[in-house]
């Protein structure tokens, strides 16, 4: 038999080893042990770790690489990237939007991140920027996977004119019904919002990934509601809160009921590490608050748990490469979460959950799934993110479409002469 594409000697995130996966048309027709047959291109894992490629739950691909324009978030606050996004609008033009988007892209896929949600601003009554990725998510769909989001920056009722904004974008093709119920301008009327966004959901058989408390403020409780909504309306299983951050701040014994609501609801959440905690406890002297939701908790209660890289290099955040390994670290960091069970469910939070939570379709590591994945210098998940470990192979549909060279050191010292490898230097861990 002649595959189109044969890796050889591959480990697994599920820590099966020695396998070879054999791709024709696009997608896994075998993963097994000395698989036999030839193939147009032979790749020698060596050991290393193959997984399915990296998502992003949560971004904003419409902002992206736009720092500075018009002028630097000086407070390093959410509500002044709000402001200087307002500002940045109406001088936004088409071209510039897809030319940013289209580089965000290629860094991406660089880094075997091959889909991405992202949201988009519908505040605008040009809808300049639902247009502009529209067209990015057709120039990019042969190697990503873009699913927009109606995101209604300025507050679906403060801002004049997105309830109307929001139902043009999504009859031009925007998938998913996002919102941002705590910078409404009353919690009666977040509370409304929700209600009426998820209603439009349930009305267009869509997703929902409402942008929910992401602030300091204990009270700010919308999540609440979005849950009741998702059982009232039987949207169960389509239905994301992202951000959360005010649960960082809420008594335990709130969260005691709030957690246990969501999972009834069959929610998921999406939480991102790097940018809350550098927006959050901006008002807060010592000590310091950092924002991010409770990850623990809410996987203990069987709660999906997604993380997103939100922002790169825009009016919140003035970091990022598009790098989701160096998203889970940062979560393993802020929430203590260091058991080997935990480091790899973040390892999962950046691959298999937030597929499930996107409904992406011929995901994942098995025969008749599409042969899209990433050769990882690292012999397992923790390791992977321990290391950022470089992307030695990008494969999409089949066709490897990135490479980069396996990161290596030459030292010579006395005595101590010859190659650094950074992923053959750990222990072998034994047990849980």
């Amino acid at each position: 038999m002649h595959h189109d594409l044969l890796v050889r000697n591959a480990t697994l995130p599920d820590g099966r080893t020695g396998l070879d996966i054999a791709v024709s048309g696009g997608r896994i027709v075998a993963i097994e042990r000395g698989v036999g047959g030839e193939a147009s291109r032979v790749i020698d894992a060596a050991g290393q770790l193959v997984s399915a490629p990296f998502v992003d739950a949560h971004f904003h691909m419409d902002a992206t690489l736009s720092l500075g324009l018009p002028r630097l978030n000086q407070s390093g606050t959410l509500l002044e990237g709000i402001a200087l996004w307002s500002e940045l609008k109406p001088h936004l033009t088409a071209e510039a939007v897809i030319e940013r988007a289209l580089r965000y892209c290629d860094l991406a896929v660089s880094q075997g991140l091959l889909a991405i949600r992202s949201h988009v601003d519908i505040c605008d009554d040009r809808l300049l920027a639902v247009d502009a990725l529209l067209e990015v998510k057709r120039l990019v769909s042969p190697y990503l996977d873009l699913q927009l989001v109606a995101f209604p920056q300025d507050g679906y009722f403060r801002s004049p004119n997105a309830a109307k904004n929001l139902e043009r974008a999504l009859d031009m093709g925007v998938e998913v019904v996002g919102g941002i119920p705590h910078f409404e301008r009353s919690m009666p009327d977040g509370a409304a919002s929700v209600r009426a966004l998820c209603e439009i959901a349930a009305q267009r058989g869509l997703r929902v990934d409402m942008h929910c408390d992401e602030t300091d403020d204990p009270l700010s409780r919308h999540v609440e509601t979005l849950a009741c909504e998702t059982i009232r309306l039987g949207l169960q299983g389509r239905v994301v809160g992202s951000h959360l951050t005010s649960m960082h701040s809420m008594d335990n014994y709130y969260v005691s009921k709030l957690i246990p609501l969501i999972a009834e609801a069959g929610m998921g959440v999406i939480a991102n590490p790097l940018i809350n905690i550098v927006l959050q406890g901006r008002h807060d002297s010592y000590p310091k608050r950092r924002g991010m939701t409770r990850l623990p908790e809410l996987a203990a209660a069987g709660v999906p748990c997604a993380y997103g890289h939100d922002c790169v290099m825009d009016p919140w955040y003035a970091l990022g490469s598009a790098d989701m390994l160096d998203v889970a670290h940062m979560a393993i960091h802020v929430g203590q979460m260091t058991s080997r069970a935990a480091m790899r469910s973040a390892f999962d939070a950046i691959t298999t959950v937030p597929a499930a939570l996107l409904g992406l379709e011929g995901y994942g590591l098995e025969v008749g799934a599409n042969a899209d994945f990433v050769v990882l210098q690292a012999r397992d998940p923790i390791e992977a993110i321990r290391l950022k470990a470089a992307r030695l192979f990008v494969v999409r549909r089949g066709r490897v479409i990135s490479e980069t060279p396996r990161r290596m050191a030459s030292i010579d010292l006395p005595g101590r002469s010859g190659p650094v490898d950074p992923a053959g230097y750990a222990p072998a861990i034994a047990g849980p």
